[in-house]
């Protein structure tokens, strides 16, 4: 039988998830592009940016591989 109201976290989950991640990385991008060679702050932004990205992901991964849990 189904839990429902544990599908329904997962499904919240994956929806979030694909929200915001690609607004972080779509963020970066831009702040990446319009930093230049003189803005440092864009340039930091940037980076905090993907780091969300990279978290996330490897968040993703240490759920789903039961190895890491060790």
């Amino acid at each position: 039988m189904i839990d429902w109201s544990k599908f329904a976290i997962v499904a919240g989950v994956v929806l979030l998830a694909s929200v915001v991640l690609p607004t972080f990385y779509s963020g970066g991008v831009r702040l990446l592009e319009t930093s230049g060679t003189t803005s440092v702050p864009a340039r930091l932004g940037a980076y905090a940016c993907f780091s969300i990205c990279i978290a996330a992901v490897l968040f993703g991964l240490w759920v789903i591989i039961p190895q890491f849990h060790g």
